[in-house]
């Protein structure tokens, strides 16, 4: 049900989406459930959609990137879901896209030699640690700390609930350098191997089971001074500034899973016979059916058009929080709809839809929770 005809997608979108979509049905609709099995995606998946542009998409082409704008980052996510993906693949393999942004501000060529260049590549993997076990969406209160000893910082601390902690290359990490506070935050890349940083155990999740996610542990790491992301003391703002992008982009695997799902249940309902006929001349059916095609509808087109105010260059951060949360509740309805026209089907592992049921519920919280979202809308309205 995408629009082809969007004002906000051009030639080279529908080029680019049939690209995409050529790729998900060839390199993963075939084995993503061998992935969601074995918890993770594979190194080769990355080489494969960097050889190909796409992990490129939305970075220029001087880092190492494939150039484009927002809309084009927009198409592939549609496109991994729609074509039978899942957004903890997106959150895998796409992990880059929350790493990577404060690293290629800064504009350090040292920096994006060696870790964005090959990242946007695909042949390394990008991975951002934030989160700390005593607190979440509290970023300015994070304690884990990093003390300058002359050309190099020492770090101490953990993380938790790390996307792609287990198979990424680097990480970009938000410490404390300074005092109490979000002024007392900088960025380091961490990169594996460094002695005295471990990768913790991997968590099992309800859902997003083919993305990683792990804790990290922090004793006395030695992180070279020229590690460092910009200048010290800027390392909230550099966080903050790129959460804006994540939680549209949360919102965009939102409406994708949705239309995915009622997709699949459209084609299921025409398909099974119960009592004399098909599901789909039920009217109690085409009702449900009718909701989640309307739910989903109005999640996309309000997406997009905050994603256009985005582009833009508007302030939107309260447009994007209700844009985030209109998704991730029009997806949990659809899905949870899908699951039930489905009956029997949609509580197996072999149904698709059991497994967007389970992804769903991350959206609302991944990102900043559904409270956390309403928060930034209420201060908008001066509340």
């Amino acid at each position: 049900m995408t629009s082809a005809s969007s004002a906000h997608f051009g030639e080279e979108h529908h080029q680019l989406r049939a690209s995409a979509r050529d790729f998900v049905a060839r390199e993963i609709a075939p084995h993503i459930e061998e992935w969601e099995r074995s918890g993770e995606v594979p190194r080769s998946l990355h080489q494969k959609a960097g050889a190909a542009g796409f992990l490129g998409l939305g970075y220029p082409e001087e880092v190492g990137g494939s150039g484009g704008d927002l809309f084009h980052m927009m198409v592939l996510v549609e496109e991994i879901v729609l074509g039978g993906g899942s957004s903890g693949l997106c959150a895998a393999l796409l992990t880059h896209g929350i790493a990577l942004p404060p690293i290629i501000a800064a504009r350090n060529p040292e920096q994006l030699e060696r870790f964005v260049r090959p990242t946007l590549a695909g042949q390394k993997i990008a991975a951002l640690a934030v989160t700390e076990p005593d607190g979440g969406s509290d970023v300015a209160a994070l304690t884990t700390r990093a003390v300058r000893e002359g050309d190099a910082y020492v770090v101490n601390g953990s993380k938790t609930y790390i996307t792609s902690g287990a198979r990424a290359d680097f990480v970009t990490t938000l410490v404390r350098t300074g005092g109490e506070g979000a002024s007392g935050l900088s960025l380091v890349v961490i990169e594996k191997g460094t002695a005295g940083f471990q990768v913790g155990r991997r968590l099992e999740k309800l859902g997003w089971w083919c993305s990683d996610t792990v804790e990290l542990f922090f004793s006395d790491v030695r992180v070279p001074a020229s590690h460092l992301i910009g200048a010290e003391g800027e390392g909230f703002r550099q966080t903050v500034r790129n959460f804006e992008t994540e939680r549209l982009f949360l919102a965009v695997q939102a409406y994708a899973m949705a239309e995915r799902c009622l997709t699949l249940s459209l084609r299921w309902a025409r398909s099974r016979r119960a009592f004399g006929g098909t599901l789909a001349e039920k009217q109690v059916i085409r009702h449900r059916l009718a909701e989640m095609a309307r739910r989903t509808d109005v999640a996309r087109e309000y997406v997009r058009a905050v994603a256009a105010r985005v582009a833009s260059g508007e302030p939107a951060a309260a447009q994007v929080a209700m844009a985030k949360n209109t998704a991730a509740d029009a997806c949990q309805f659809v899905v949870g709809e899908a699951v039930q026209i489905h009956g029997g089907l949609g509580f197996m592992r072999e149904g698709e839809v059991e497994r967007h049921y389970r992804d769903a519920r991350i959206l609302s919280i991944g990102g900043g929770t559904t409270d956390i979202m309403n928060e930034i809308v209420a201060k908008s309205l001066g509340l």
